[in-house]
This record gives C-alpha cells, sequence and structure tokens, in this order.
C-alpha cells in the first residue's frame, strides 16, 4: 500500500505494460489476501463463486482506472458500472450504548464479497467526488506505471516509494556521475 488512497492502490495492483505487465490478483485467494492487506473483510465466499468474485473485482478496477483517468482529463466518464457496486454498501443507523454514553452509529451489511467490492467502489467513488487531481500522480521513474496521492506539505513526492523508484533513480544518477569518462 504505497498509493496514500485505496482507490490508487486498488489500481496499483495491475503494474508494468506489455509483456512484462503483472496482475497481483491472479486468483480469489490473492484478491482476499490483498482485501485483508487493506482491513476488508470480505466474508464468507459462499454467496459468490471465486472465479465470478475475481472477475467483479478485475471489472470494478478497470471501470475505476477508466474512470479516474477520464476525471484527470477533465471528462465525463460514465457511473453505471460504479453505482452497481454501490448498491451494496446499504447501511443503517444504531444505537451503541457503552458504559459512558449512548452513540448513533452506522452499521453496514455483513461482510460479504458483494460488500467488499462496494467498499472499493466507495473509495474510487471518493477519490472522483472530493479528490484533489492535481495531487494525484504517476511515479516518475520511467519503468514504474503506479500511481498516488500526493499528501505531502510541499506536494513534491515524485515516487510511488522512497525506497523503490526513488532509490533507483538516485543510483543511476550517481553512476551516471562517477562514471569514468572515456
Amino acid at each position: 500500500m504505497i498509493a496514500d488512497h485505496l482507490a490508487l492502490d486498488m489500481l496499483n495492483t495491475e503494474a508494468g505494460m506489455g509483456e512484462a505487465q503483472q496482475d497481483f490478483w491472479r486468483s480469489s485467494d490473492a484478491l482476499l489476501d490483498w482485501l485483508g492487506r487493506c482491513g476488508i473483510d470480505a466474508g464468507s465466499q459462499s454467496a459468490l463463486s471465486a472465479d465470478d468474485f475475481l472477475g467483479d473485482a478485475k471489472a470494478l478496477r478497470t471501470a475505476a482506472r477508466e474512470l479516474i483517468a477520464r476525471r484527470m482529463q477533465g471528462e465525463h466518464g460514465d457511473p453505471a458500472l460504479l453505482n452497481r457496486y454501490l448498491a451494496a454498501m446499504a447501511s443503517r443507523p444504531v444505537l451503541v450504548w457503552d458504559d459512558a454514553q449512548p452513540q448513533l452509529v452506522r452499521q453496514g451489511a455483513a461482510p460479504s464479497p458483494a460488500t467488499a467490492l462496494g467498499t472499493l467502489a466507495e473509495a474510487v467513488a471518493t477519490l472522483l467526488a472530493d479528490g484533489d487531481f492535481a495531487l494525484i500522480r504517476q511515479c516518475e521513474h520511467p519503468e514504474c506505471v503506479l500511481w498516488f496521492y500526493d499528501r505531502t506539505k510541499s506536494h513534491r513526492r515524485r515516487w510511488c516509494s522512497m525506497a523503490l523508484c526513488g532509490n533507483r533513480h538516485k543510483a543511476a544518477q550517481f553512476r551516471a556521475r562517477n562514471r569514468p569518462a572515456a
């Protein structure tokens, strides 16, 4: 998780270009593992087959990528597919009364594959509606296609990860400066 926004981290589950392209959601187990790292409970898989769940997640990711790209270009996108996943996000108010004081909280439906994808769709919708698209960037390393939300104070973040791409860039610059003259 390097993007600093769940929607962009979802886009980053597919990286590389051409023959070097990698899909980190190779199976429904890999998808469930990724969701778990994000703190999203997909509940029982009995409601949806593993192949359908993986296919739906990839369709959501593709739709999110298209909508975010259109938003970055100032164009309109069709939110119909995203709204289909958002429909699984029904919630209701619940009064919780602990030792201190009663609180009214919103409680969602039981964890399920549909609500897990709804949570991802909500992250995309929130980014599209409220995100500052001047701060959404792609890593500047020429071999990297990962996205991030630049929440740094100076808004000068250049790399998906300083430890990966930033370090590779700095090492390449160092080697170029210290290369013996031919």
